[in-house]
């Protein structure tokens, strides 16, 4: 899974990871991504990081964060 290999050595706590891996899932789903090596999911997994970043500790706001960076 792209987002547990960027999220190595990370610095995120737990409880956050948790949540991040929740919304990652959520959107690939979303998203129509097949749990493969597709480049998209790690464009995804890239997204979600950049959202827990500002401090977003909620699955949906994480997902939807992803879904409308992808779209502009």
């Amino acid at each position: 899974m792209p987002l547990i290999r960027l999220l190595q050595n990370s610095g995120f706590e737990p409880e956050l990871i948790t949540v991040m891996s929740a919304a990652f899932d959520q959107a690939c789903c979303q998203l129509g991504l097949a749990e493969t090596e597709d480049p998209l999911r790690e464009i995804v997994a890239r997204k979600i990081i950049e959202c827990a970043q500002t401090s977003e500790r909620d699955q949906a706001r994480q997902c939807n964060c992803v879904l409308r960076s992808l779209q502009d």
